[in-house]
């Protein structure tokens, strides 16, 4: 298989004109000048448990443990995935962000091109304990190449195929799908007036970017070309587009009311308890426990790619973590970080979410090294392609985001959206990307 790494030369684009004064909020930070006890750090999660009280609970003794060796206490809230790229670039353009902050590593060229975050250049990284910790494949995803990283990687993640093995074998079916077209073929067998085939997050931005992105590329195509250009109207990015919209409208292994699942845990509660049998995830195995799907039941393999296309299975996923530049308390914040990447925290926090972590070292706790850790490395190392690495990278998201979920959205409602219109809407998105 190929991986493209795409390099931009692509002057930035976004918020950058808008930082000055860019930095964390004076009423919640204190006083920079005094002792660790003085220091509250605002810092921003995204969601990554079944629900945003779930995240607070997980990460409360992780910060109680922070305060309690440093005397640094650590505001935390966590945004929800629908706010969090426009709080983001908000926080850029107005200067009240936090002091620390998570981003999806596919926003990383994006963000870093604004220049809001802190540079982890050499002297930098040395005081979070050095770049050499981190996994190769996730520290990439965390800038344009050829400039230090704007964060560091806090949760390595993949796609992958969560499959039901009960209901699997009641219906017959002995392995999982090997091709999309299996896929597909056994989705129609496991959708029955009591559950469907598939459950997909069709109202999310981010799920439908991520899911026709790996589509894209299993049809050889691209929506950069090679110099940073936009090129969305494609053939190729046509069929990766219909492919995930025939889930509903050709293949009906969908509940068309899937469209409207938007906050990030529908689908895969949807999962979770059986009123459907197969779903498309992130690392997810704290949050299928927590609920409460019985362990025994949940199977794990590669996204399939139709027969004869490219073997992509994921995009190179994860939460970073990330610095604002203007912060009051630069060291502190430095702190936290080193914190956080930490082989024990890491342990902990990766352990409880299921997802892979993000330092070589952690790997040697047995929690990850089962037979689904295995899996997701496997996919992370052989199947998976990075988002493009433009300053771009984050509207594109958005503008191709949403005009998927707005056919979704038709498609549910039994319009049939046609390869014309998605190469209609496609073209309408580059438009307003100035391409």
């Amino acid at each position: 298989m190929r991986l493209k790494r795409i390099t931009s030369a692509v002057a930035v684009s976004l918020v950058a004109a808008s930082l000055a004064g860019c930095g964390s909020n004076d009423d919640s930070s204190g006083s920079g000048s005094g002792s660790a006890e003085d220091v509250t750090l605002t810092y921003w999660a995204s969601n990554q448990g079944t629900s945003l009280a779930n995240d607070e609970e997980v990460l409360k003794p992780q910060l109680d443990a922070f305060t309690a060796q440093t005397g640094i206490k650590v505001d935390v809230e966590v945004v929800p995935w629908s706010d969090l790229l426009n709080r983001i670039l908000a926080a850029t353009a107005s200067g009240e962000g936090p002091d620390v902050l998570n981003i999806g590593n596919t926003w990383s060229a994006s963000l870093q091109a604004t220049g809001a975050l802190t540079p982890f250049d050499d002297a930098t990284m040395a005081q979070i304990g050095g770049a050499d910790r981190f996994l190769a494949g996730s520290l990439a995803a965390t800038g344009a190449e050829g400039q230090p990283p704007t964060a560091v990687p806090l949760y390595s993640l993949a796609y992958g195929l969560y499959y039901n093995k009960k209901m699997f074998a009641e219906a017959g079916i002995t392995e999982p799908p090997s091709s999309w077209e299996e896929l597909v073929e056994d989705g129609k067998k496991l959708t029955t007036p009591d559950h469907w085939g598939m459950s997909i997050e069709g109202g999310s931005v981010s799920e439908n970017i991520h899911n026709v992105f790996v589509f894209s590329e299993q049809q050889g195509g691209s929506f950069f070309d090679d110099g940073g250009k936009p090129t969305f109207d494609t053939p190729e990015n046509v069929a990766g587009i219909k492919q995930y919209l025939d889930l509903v409208q050709e293949d009906k292994i969908t509940n068309p009311s899937n469209a409207e699942y938007a906050n990030g845990t529908e689908a895969l509660a949807d999962f979770a308890s059986g009123k459907s049998a197969m779903v498309m995830w992130q690392a997810a195995a704290g949050s299928l426990d927590q609920l409460g799907m019985d362990a025994a039941d949940i199977g794990v393999a590669p996204i399939p790619a139709p027969t004869g296309a490219e073997d992509v299975a994921s995009i190179v996923a994860g939460i970073n973590l990330a610095v604002f530049d203007s912060t009051d308390h630069k060291q502190q914040a430095l702190d936290f970080v080193k914190f956080m990447t930490s082989t024990p925290t890491q342990i902990s926090l990766n352990k409880t979410y299921g997802s892979l972590p993000a330092v070589q070292e952690a790997y040697t706790d047995p929690a990850f090294q089962t037979e689904a850790v295995e899996t997701f490395k496997g996919i992370l190392d052989d199947k998976a392609v990075p988002m493009p690495a433009v300053a771009e990278e984050s509207q594109f998201e958005t503008l191709v985001g949403t005009a998927v979920k707005n056919m979704l959205a038709q498609a549910a409602s039994g319009t049939v959206v046609t390869e014309q219109a998605i190469s209609e809407q496609l073209d309408a998105a580059q438009q307003q990307l100035g391409g």
